[in-house]
């Protein structure tokens, strides 16, 4: 053996032979299944029928298990964001929670937890977190509102009442999705404690929730914050969790409010601070549609009329939705106006900005617009009067400005003056442009902003910028030949050496812009600065004339922002002339870093530099300025792009800027009349030549777009026509015999055209085949159509439900947002601001984030008050029975409200009785005046909102029955009568009635005393008034006690007061206070109530009754036997004194004697007691080891006869085996 493993034969498969014969033939035939079937019948026969109906039902109940009623999917394409509500008593990390949510979702931190913050956490997903404090009142709110609840536990002090309680809120108002979440599992510090705490809780969370509800569990913190991993891992389920639609949720239109601002006039608010305000709400709209000029309900405030409603652009888009990615991540994947993040913190009396430092003074980054225009805001040093008096006009471009003095002045002034200035720095005349007063004045204010417009554009695009310095100055002479006509354009453009200093102006302030902010004092210097830009943009290109359009007339007057923004797609066209200007723009920085002098002597000579790259300019621009035809012919050019322009407009104030109109054009453009050479495109490369072959006829063409195709549609679509030209009629298909004659012409003309390059076919035999295909497609369609045996009636209502939520969706797919408005309210998904009017004050000026605002939206009849019907029951948790008449808080819809509910119970007669408590462990029907809801909605009931009370505060639960008053409810009314006269068995009854009038009410009905005695009115006496005479059944005593049994109809009491927490101050929110029960009124008042004296209990005295003597008749004393005869016997007497036995007096001596024979006896009793207590004792020793005696002889004898049967089972085995024969014999 030389270590070699000596390797197995391989199995070498056969390829011939029976054996593979029968193997081909097995995967020819198919499966094994139906081979086995042939071969053994009775082995897939059914052998049990019993068991088989079990497995089939068994199979068919696991399956219906897995369905829900099919509901019309009418989620929109761009849903609203999921509100998760984090939910859990105080101190037990719901704020840690939702910074870590966010951080791992948006990577950044957020401070305070103020309001809804929405972030944007996948590409077709975004979550709103709001957390939930201890407060019942914003519990019930936000259960109403909830997706998905993380429910947060201490694990190491378990469960508290507070998850219990929002539970119970959840199963009344629609169960939305819960996840647990266990926090403080670092204070354990055994880890078999951790574990069977975790499971304990684990199975109580499952016994509230569901089987198998999902837990995590947070293990630690580390700086502050939970692991990442277990907060990433949290998350995820998050993004991937799908929800079911709730009921109430779907069919009512709500919106949580993210941002609220007070519209009131100030001035209106200055002289009256009580009076009531106007308020805008924002936020997104979720569950249904929304019409304008509805009604709705604020819980917490109460109902109001929607004065206007207003869509807006999306503020937390998601990335699907946005044209342009935002440079800055955080603003665009984080929204939550309420705790301040983007810069904007809402206070109740104003907005604060916040404008961080690092924003004023950048140098690398880009200027956004809003710290622009805040920086600008914060400089403003004048009045809006002096500006507007300050502000000037200039009609023309290069023409003087015009003040509110000048409008009738200089009218007919003219342009500005040249003068001819000796430079001492250039050691050169210079041409000086020379302004009248006003436009110096004018110049010189404007000369900062002209430096602060320029600075807007990003200090690393400096090389544009001298690009363009080049390409001015290589073009003075074109402009000056084209700027004749213009002598306002003249003065300012054909002087090169104005020009250089425009250049040497604008190095300075490309030097200086590090540091001055590039910001205006005002709105009106931004503006002025912007029109003097464009005006140097006017100079610097040629005349209009006809040659360009309105967007290159725009995009020419921008600055160098248009080019900073340009496309990679623009860059990568233009390689080649960048890098001809390379050259030009290293030496100018070259020449930038050498001394004036220097810059003096070159400055003569510069535009000799690149004369080549001038001159191809020169030529381009000259091709550019090729007429534009559409100018031309119709004067005005309409830009296509309006609409879209006006959808971006935010809130009607601002523009949302497009990369692709600042572009100088473009190759689909609305006019292609003008021709933009490309430098970069080699049409000699293949690649090139490819990427335009399908440009042509010759080229590969889609589906949709191919001629043939197209034709053939056409042809299907309209049918028959006539040319009238020629007058040859054209054949459609008519018919399904002439469809299938040209369908099968056509195939044959295709299978001729194939034959005739490929393969010849006999005619027949293709004529055959295409028949049987024709055929076979036929019974197919037939099959699909009738046989669908696999279908059930939950699959067909799946698909028609299906089928309308893509009508729902195309109805209005293809109208804008401002139509569909118009036609099926606001969507949901929209981000609404609503006006409200007439809101109290108390609502504006105790504001506080923390607590939610929710707008609900209220049906048709939703907004009126009646009579309700309800089945109720007192929560098995609550420690009190409830008592009619006793007011209560009910959570019902989005409303919130105390009444007085009437309990009641239906009897098997269908009479409505009254109850005084509810019943234990058992429903009832209650009955209110309130909000008027739908029937079925869940409601809950509590007691009191104020504070956090010890016991669990939710007092019953229920759900709406009906909507009429058509209960009545009666209470039992016994009315109590005495008999005054007896006659056998009718009676007189006084005490029940007052009058003849009363009583002939009740003639007929049924009395009864209090001993059982049934009886009935029959007519009422005439005195005393009230009396009236009845019969019964037996005769009455005098003693007996009648009464009538009567139902007295109750009426339900009118009251519906909302509950108002919103308008409580700051930290007074949890201290509503409504009407009071009767017991804490008397509690609070110290009164005391009297209690009736017949209700007292009282010591029962009976007096003792005497009974009369037996008398027995002589006759039956007679016939009476001896022993029951009473006998005569004489009572007896005193005793005569003659017999009465004398007492004995004794004598000293007998007395003596008598004591000793006492006590010789008392001492001999004791003796003999002594010993019988000790025999007593022996005896009771002498039986126990006896008894010990006898258990040892039972043990011997149970012992010797074991021994003894086993001897004689092994001598009966040894001879039973002896006896068979053939068997082995043991030795």
């Amino acid at each position: 053996m030389d270590g070699k493993v000596k390797e197995q034969k391989r199995h070498q498969q056969k390829h011939s032979g029976p054996k593979a014969e029968r193997k081909k033939l097995k995967k020819q035939e198919g499966s094994t299944e139906e081979d086995g079937r042939k071969r053994n019948p009775k082995a897939f026969s059914v052998q049990s029928a019993v068991r088989m109906a079990k497995t089939f039902h068994r199979s068919q109940d696991i399956k219906t298990k897995k369905h829900h009623i099919p509901h019309v999917d009418r989620t929109p394409l761009e849903p609203p964001p999921i509100v998760i509500v984090v939910v859990g008593p105080p101190k037990v990390g719901k704020s840690t929670l939702i910074r870590c949510l966010i951080k791992n979702f948006t990577r950044q931190k957020l401070g305070d937890i103020c309001g809804p913050v929405t972030i944007v956490s996948g590409k077709k997903r975004r979550l709103t977190f709001m957390e939930c404090n201890n407060d019942i009142n914003t519990m019930i709110d936000l259960a109403k509102v909830a997706d998905l609840v993380l429910m947060l536990i201490d694990a190491s002090f378990g469960f508290e009442m507070e998850t219990f309680e929002f539970l119970n809120i959840c199963q009344v108002h629609g169960f939305p999705r819960i996840m647990g979440v266990l926090t403080h599992l670092d204070s354990f510090k055994n880890n078999k404690t951790l574990r069977k705490t975790k499971k304990n809780l684990k199975h109580r969370f499952w016994t509230e929730v569901y089987q198998g509800a999902k837990l995590f569990y947070l293990s630690g913190m580390v700086y502050g914050e939970y692991q990442i991993q277990e907060v990433k891992n949290l998350g995820r389920f998050i993004s991937v969790m799908k929800f079911r639609p709730l009921v109430w949720q779907t069919s009512h239109p709500y919106v949580l409010v993210d941002r609220m601002e007070d519209l009131t006039d100030p001035e209106r608010v200055r002289t009256d601070p009580k009076c009531d305000r106007t308020v805008s709400l924002y936020g997104y709209l979720r569950g249904t549609h929304l019409k304008n000029k509805g009604q709705v309900h604020i819980p917490g405030v109460g109902d109001f009329q929607v004065a206007d409603v207003n869509f807006l652009p999306d503020p937390c888009a998601l990335p699907e939705a946005q044209k342009k990615r935002a440079l800055n991540e955080k603003e665009r994947l984080l929204y939550a106006p309420m705790a301040g993040v983007g810069g904007v913190v809402y206070d109740k009396d104003a907005v604060y900005i916040d404008l961080p430092a690092s924003h004023v003074n950048q140098q690398q980054e880009e200027v956004r617009p809003t710290t622009e225009l805040v920086q600008s805001l914060i400089d403003t040093h004048a009045t809006l009067d002096a500006k507007m008096a300050a502000s000037k006009v200039s009609l023309f471009s290069g023409s003087a400005t015009l003040d509110s003095t000048d409008v009738g002045e200089h009218s007919g002034e003219e342009g500005p003056r040249e003068e001819c200035v000796w430079d001492p720095n250039t050691q050169r005349k210079r041409r000086k442009v020379v302004f009248t007063e006003k436009e110096e004045e004018d110049v010189s204010g404007s000369s900062d902003d002209d430096e602060d417009g320029d600075v807007d554009s990003e200090d690393g695009d400096q090389e544009e910028q001298e690009e363009d310095e080049d390409e001015d100055n290589l073009s003075t002479f074109l402009k000056d030949a084209r700027a004749e006509s213009d002598e306002t354009e003249k003065t300012v453009t054909d002087a090169p050496p104005a020009k250089k200093q425009k250049v040497e102006g604008g190095k300075k302030r490309g030097e200086e812009s590090a540091e001055v902010p590039a910001f205006a004092d005002s709105e009106d210097d931004l503006e002025m600065s912007e029109e003097e830009s464009e005006e140097e943009g006017e100079n610097v290109r040629a005349g209009d004339s006809g040659h360009c359009s309105e967007e290159d007339e725009e995009e020419s007057g921008d600055d160098d922002d248009g080019e900073e923004e340009e496309d990679d797609k623009e860059e990568s066209e233009d390689e080649s002339m960048e890098e001809d200007d390379a050259a030009g723009a290293t030496m100018k920085k070259q020449t930038a870093s050498e001394s004036e002098e220097e810059e003096e002597e070159q400055g003569g000579l510069r535009w000799k530099e690149g004369l080549q790259q001038k001159a191809s300019e020169a030529f381009l621009r000259q091709q550019k300025a090729a007429p534009n035809l559409r100018k031309l012919v119709y004067g005005s050019v309409v830009e296509a792009d309006d609409s879209d322009d006006e959808e971006q407009e935010l809130g009607g104030l601002f523009r949302v800027s497009r990369p692709q109109n600042s572009k100088k054009s473009q190759a689909n453009g609305v006019d292609s009349s003008r021709f933009d050479p490309d430098a970069s495109h080699n049409w000699d490369l293949e690649e090139m030549l490819n990427s335009i072959r399908d440009c042509f006829v010759t080229g590969k063409w889609e589906e949709d777009q191919d001629a043939a195709t197209l034709l053939k549609e056409d042809e299907e679509l309209y049918g028959d026509f006539e040319d009238l030209e020629t007058g040859k009629v054209h054949k459609g298909q008519t018919g399904e015999q002439d469809q299938a004659e040209n369908s099968e012409n056509d195939e044959d003309d295709a299978d001729d055209d194939d034959n005739e390059s490929l393969v010849k076919v006999d005619d027949d035999e293709v004529q055959k085949k295409k028949r049987l295909e024709k055929k076979q497609r036929l019974k197919e369609r037939f099959n699909a159509e009738y046989d669908d045996e696999d279908a059930t009636y939950f699959d067909d209502l799946k698909e028609e439900m299906q089928k309308q939520a893509e009508l729902n969706r195309a109805e209005f797919a293809d109208v804008d947002d401002e139509t569909r408005v118009q036609y099926e309210g606001f969507r949901p998904g929209m981000y609404v601001r609503l006006e409200i009017s007439s809101l109290p004050c108390e609502f504006v000026t105790n504001f506080d984030p923390h607590y939610p605002i929710i707008l609900g939206g209220l049906g048709a009849s939703e907004g009126n008050v009646g009579y309700l019907q309800m089945r109720l029951k007192k929560h098995r948790w609550y420690h009190r029975i409830l008592k009619t008449r006793d007011p209560l808080i009910l959570s019902l819809g989005w409303r919130r409200f105390q009444t007085i509910p009437l309990y009641h119970i239906e009897d098997h007669n269908g009479r409505h009785r009254l109850l005084k408590y509810t019943p234990q462990h058992m429903h009832c029907g209650a009955s209110i005046w309130g909000p008027v809801t739908p029937q079925g909605t869940g409601f809950l009931a509590v007691q009191s909102v104020a504070g956090t009370k010890a016991n669990f505060r939710i007092a019953a639960t229920g759900v709406i029955l009906d909507l009429d008053k058509s209960v009545t409810i009666v209470k039992k009314l016994k009315l109590i009568g005495y008999p005054y006269k007896i006659f056998k068995n009718t009676s007189f009854i006084k005490g029940m009635f007052n009058t003849v009038l009363e009583v002939a009410k009740f003639e007929g009905a049924s009395v009864r005393t209090v001993s059982g005695v049934r009886g009935q009115i029959k007519k009422a006496l005439s005195t005393p008034p009230g009396a009236y005479r009845a019969t019964f059944e037996d005769r009455l005593l005098m003693s007996d006690v009648v009464f009538l049994r009567s139902w007295y109809p109750v009426s339900v009491p009118q009251l519906y007061n909302p509950v108002t927490s919103l308008l409580l101050p700051a930290g007074q929110k949890d201290s509503w206070a409504g009407m009071r029960t009767l017991g804490q009124l008397k509690h609070d008042l110290g009164i005391r109530n009297k209690p009736n004296t017949d209700s007292l209990y009282k010591p029962v005295v009976r007096a003792p009754r005497h009974f009369n003597r037996l008398h027995i008749p002589k006759e039956l004393q007679k016939a009476l036997p001896f022993k029951s005869k009473p006998k005569q016997q004489q009572p007896k007497g005193k005793t005569p004194r003659d017999l009465q036995r004398p007492s004995v007096i004794r004598e000293p001596h007998e007395k003596k004697v008598a004591a000793l024979l006492l006590a010789l006896s008392t001492v001999h009793n004791h003796k003999r007691k002594k010993a019988h207590t000790a025999q007593h004792a022996k005896h009771k020793e002498f039986l126990q080891q006896k008894e010990k005696l006898e258990e040892a002889k039972l043990k011997r004898q149970k012992e010797a006869r074991k021994k003894l049967y086993r001897i004689q089972g092994q001598v009966d085995q040894k001879k039973s085996r002896s006896s068979l024969k053939g068997a082995p014999q043991d030795d």
